[in-house]
């Protein structure tokens, strides 16, 4: 691997693989987390939809052409911490995409012909995020969890919020956060690096700071979630999601690690604890899992499951003794479990990896959102040398006062 800053302070990642295809991932450390106060929820969604509405020199029907002709595939991704633009192509395009990619970023026209429209297409967006049960239920729950924090708000906003972004506060957005020294580029390919950093030169090297800096706190501020079980009816539903988290803001590096070992065991895969008490024992749900979610201002881990409003008591019951009972027996984190769970987390981390595309996402988004893109094999490195009894005082911390959301018709 490679890593390099270049002079106006854009910081580039290089992974050699050896094959046709070249994928690359563009971001910012610009996301939802940067709403609120100056900026209406769903500003930066919205920026990452605006900024392929045409520029200097194309239109936006010469930009989709272009993106059709170049990419085999290409997206954007707003999240709370960043944004993100990526795709894969054939190395011999390689030089026409960062082309492409250099003008939409840097000479974005932000045209008024079409922007009503394009929100129009974001609050369609909002429906269909809306539908999808699962993030229906979670973005119920961080409403209900929080007061101040901006995760209770959706990454897109509301329809309300939506409706209240303007031209010029998406023009203000992109001059406070598109900025060289605010950007990571990855790239994985069998091209040259040098290569690669003389081709981002050529058409970033122009791209200078603007005059507009927001700095974003270097301390998101974390809330702690309400406890509380709430319930929430949503009509026309078949089932009943059911979703709790627990706040893991105050995990420092190594602690981190010994969760991921915990996690692994309790809702991952078939043989987890969860699996084997809820669905196997008592055929309680067709899906059930457990997620450490570790993004800046997110910091949660949560318990996800679907089930029938019959069951919903019963599993609720079943969850929460087996977080009893979990706390209380320290025979299973024991070397020969450790060593387990560890080769588990590996080989999962190692096959997503094995993607061009996603290896670009994760190297750029952990550079991001942790300075440091070498994290993402650091924090699976030694954790066969975590000890039970980290573990096990970290279970006892964590699984304490849970907000539980019930969604059902």
């Amino acid at each position: 691997m490679e890593y390099c800053t270049l002079k106006n302070g854009i910081k580039l990642i290089y992974e050699h693989r050896p094959s046709d295809v070249t994928s690359f991932c563009i971001g910012f450390n610009a996301g939802a987390v940067d709403e609120g106060n100056t900026f209406h929820f769903g500003t930066a969604h919205a920026l990452e939809h605006m900024i392929s509405k045409g520029t200097l020199h194309k239109t936006e029907n010469e930009i989709n052409t272009a993106f059709d002709d170049i990419f085999g595939f290409e997206n954007a991704m707003t999240n709370f911490p960043y944004t993100i633009y990526y795709g894969s192509c054939l190395r011999e395009n390689l030089n026409a995409a960062l082309e492409l990619y250099s003008d939409i970023l840097l000479n974005p026209l932000f045209p008024g012909k079409g922007f009503k429209e394009e929100m129009d297409i974001i609050c369609e967006e909002l429906k269909e995020w809306q539908g999808d049960l699962y993030q229906n239920c979670e973005d119920t729950l961080f409403r209900n969890s929080f007061k101040n924090r901006r995760i209770k708000e959706i990454i897109i906003g509301s329809e309300k919020s939506i409706r209240s972004i303007t031209l010029d506060e998406i023009k203000k957005f992109y001059k406070a956060f598109y900025r060289p020294d605010n950007c990571v580029i990855s790239f994985s390919s069998s091209l040259d690096f040098e290569l690669i950093c003389n081709l981002v030169e050529k058409y970033f090297s122009d791209w200078k700071q603007n005059s507009t800096v927001f700095k974003r706190d270097s301390e998101i501020f974390y809330e702690k979630n309400i406890p509380g079980t709430y319930r929430n009816k949503l009509a026309g539903i078949e089932g009943t999601k059911i979703q709790y988290i627990f706040d893991i803001s105050s995990l420092k590096e190594e602690e981190f690690k010994a969760f991921l070992l915990f996690n692994e065991a309790f809702g991952e895969g078939t043989s987890s604890f969860l699996f084997n008490e809820i669905r196997t024992k008592n055929a309680a749900a067709y899906e059930i899992g457990s997620h450490v979610k570790n993004e800046p201002g997110i910091k949660l881990f949560s318990i996800n499951m679907g089930t029938s409003k019959e069951k919903v008591e019963r599993s609720i019951y079943t969850i929460n003794e087996l977080i009893h009972k979990i706390k209380n027996d320290k025979s299973y984190f024991n070397n020969e479990n450790i060593l387990k769970m560890s080769k588990r987390i590996k080989i999962k981390r190692k096959l997503k990896l094995e993607r061009s595309i996603q290896l670009c996402k994760e190297l750029t988004t952990y550079e991001l959102m942790y300075g440091n893109f070498k994290k993402l094999y650091d924090e699976i490195d030694g954790l066969e040398d975590i000890s039970g009894e980290l573990i096990y005082l970290l279970i006892n911390k964590i699984l304490n006062n849970p907000s539980i959301q019930i969604i059902g018709e």
